[in-house]
């Protein structure tokens, strides 16, 4: 299964590069099915596998002019305020045993992993359907923006995904980006959450394996490089589709994996 794993890390990459988002959805599942990592834990792996990848991303992104600075940070900013109350407040504080129904307990792990569920089917779907975009750019709406920037800070914080799914959406809706510019100011955006939302975990002493961690990370960014690359020649909006079907299968699974085996 890990041989499996080490293949499908490519596709996190791949994902961030072509569409600026997806990467998460894809990490959660891989680190807890396919190494056996337990899912809180895995989030604080996602964060940093996430993060890593996307910070080259969106340097590259930079570089073709694709980023908004400005725009970033006023998502970004709410968005760290949000993930740090999430990480080190309320999560901690959440028992591994939430409740038990008869014989059956339900647990952190158990919530993380049916809540994530739950979130790749919707995100799916918004993935699935064909929404026209255009070009014309308006005033940005930054209340709005910075509002939804904390909204995914909690999606970020609870579930250590980066919410590329949830931040194309917003800063194609409340910032009017174009396509391409979304796609890299999510990167930037995902990298910010992401970095703090890991180096909250270290202070709280969350073990961690680097030596596999650098290895995931390094094999994610071989499939960033290539999503990039193929960026350039595909319109990342062709392919939403194909992955949101993906993503729905995958989310279907882990709800039937983790309730009914």
């Amino acid at each position: 299964m890990e041989y499996i794993g080490y293949f499908a890390s490519i596709i996190i990459g791949l994902s961030l590069g072509l569409i600026g988002g997806g990467g998460s959805i894809l990490t959660i599942p891989i680190l807890v099915y396919l190494f056996k990592v337990e899912p809180e834990l895995a989030t604080s792996y996602s964060l940093f596998i996430v993060g890593t990848t996307a910070l080259y991303g969106g340097y590259s992104h930079y570089k073709l002019g694709n980023l908004q600075l400005k725009t970033a940070l006023y998502f970004a900013v709410p968005s760290v305020i949000s993930i740090l109350i999430i990480r080190e407040v309320i999560f901690p504080q959440i028992a591994n045993t939430l409740f038990t129904i008869a014989s059956y307990a339900v647990s952190k792990d158990l919530l993380i992993m049916i809540v994530f569920a739950i979130l790749m089917i919707s995100a799916s779907i918004s993935m699935i359907k064909k929404n026209k975009t255009t070009e014309t750019i308006y005033k940005v709406n930054y209340t709005q923006l910075a509002i939804v920037g904390f909204l995914v800070g909690i999606v970020t914080g609870f579930l250590g995904a980066g919410g590329g799914f949830l931040i194309i959406p917003a800063l194609l809706f409340f910032a009017n980006l174009p396509m391409k510019h979304a796609v890299g100011t999510s990167l930037l955006i995902i990298f910010i959450n992401s970095a703090i939302g890991f180096v909250g975990d270290l202070y709280l002493n969350t073990p961690i394996d680097y030596g596999f961690l650098l290895l995931i990370s390094a094999i994610a960014f071989a499939g960033m490089f290539i999503g990039i690359l193929l960026s350039k020649k595909i319109d990342g909006n062709k392919l939403k589709p194909i992955f949101g079907w993906f993503v729905l299968v995958m989310g279907i699974y882990i709800i039937t994996k983790e309730i009914f085996f």
